[in-house]
């Protein structure tokens, strides 16, 4: 039996299925399966305080051992706001987007897609960065666009193809559904971000999606990436702080904020050395004021949406009316 078959074993499997169901981990969550698991393979009681991050290292080591053939892998990065370490079971190779396809329609799809747009383009402007979205925006997208009006030989004319799209109770549903699946994650104002999990398996995606530069911008170079990255930890930033100079590309997470500067001994920012304020954000934190106040209100909304159709200052998908 070689070294490898010998570290493989029936707590490793454990370990890998438990992870596999529930998408994402984090050390303080592992702690407790870690021990339940040890306390079934090895026949006596192991605490979920004798776990330690290198238990979890080990597990998590064994396992990319394992399943690397089939592309798959267990990696890790900060969450945005608590800085606590998740680990997620990723796909390393195939688009995430198909992925998705093979557990939901091609309408609800279609609908990710739109969400997605809007995030990183729509409600992500020079001026508001925001890269989120709230319940009522995001519902709004439910039907899909029409192609519009096709040119028949004869020279009349007729409309084109449309795609029936969702309900509204079945985009909220799609909504919720994608928080469970773990690739949303919803602020308690109501904000439907991506998640460690999404902006872990959906990097190369999204940044070769949102990133490309259209012929019409190809001379400007001072029009910055809609996916940006922290220049502390390189990672994207969806929710943190940018430089006060609104044609400086510097972004930085909350987190890596206090000690980066630490470190740099100044408080000017790394790019264009313009004082960095503190007070210029990226996130649900960059959207108009009234954006902010009805995307808290857009959590008591229900089903109801279904049936009605309401009109919110600051919520109207055109990106000049984000602005303030």
């Amino acid at each position: 039996m070689s070294g490898d078959d010998e570290q493989w074993n029936d707590s490793n499997r454990a370990f890998l299925q438990a992870l596999m169901a529930r998408s994402t981990l984090t050390l303080d969550e592992a702690k407790p399966l870690l021990a339940a698991i040890q306390t079934a393979y090895e026949r006596k009681e192991t605490l979920a305080e004798d776990i330690t991050e290198a238990d979890l290292n080990a597990h998590i080591a064994a396992a990319n051992t394992r399943i690397s053939p089939f592309d798959l892998e267990i990696r890790s990065t900060f969450h945005q706001t608590t800085r606590k370490r998740v680990y997620a079971f990723v796909n390393s190779s195939s688009d995430p987007i198909t992925q998705l396809a093979t557990i939901h329609t091609a309408e609800e799809i279609s609908f990710l897609k739109r969400v997605l747009d809007a995030m990183f383009e729509t409600y992500n402007t020079p001026r508001n960065e925001v890269m989120a979205i709230t319940s009522m925006q995001a519902v709004r997208l439910h039907k899909a666009p029409d192609s519009g009006r096709v040119d028949t030989q004869d020279g009349s004319a007729t409309q084109g193809s449309t795609a029936q799209g969702l309900k509204m109770i079945e985009a909220e549903k799609m909504l919720r559904t994608l928080v469970d699946e773990g690739w949303f994650e919803k602020s308690n104002k109501g904000y439907y971000t991506l998640s460690p999990r999404a902006l872990m398996e959906l990097r190369g995606w999204l940044i070769e999606t949102y990133n490309d530069v259209d012929e019409d911008d190809a001379d400007d170079d001072e029009r910055p990436p809609r996916i940006k990255q922290c220049v502390a930890c390189k990672e994207i930033v969806t929710m943190g702080q940018r430089c006060s100079k609104r044609n400086c590309h510097c972004r930085l997470h909350d987190i890596c904020v206090q000690n980066f500067f630490r470190m740099q001994r100044s408080n000017g920012c790394p790019v264009c050395k313009t004082e960095w304020t503190g007070d210029v954000f990226v996130g649900e934190r960059a959207a108009p004021a009234s954006t902010r106040r009805s995307g808290a209100g857009s959590n008591a909304i229900t089903s109801r949406t279904s049936r009605i159709t309401v009109d919110i200052p600051g919520q109207n998908s055109d990106p000049d009316e984000m602005d303030p």
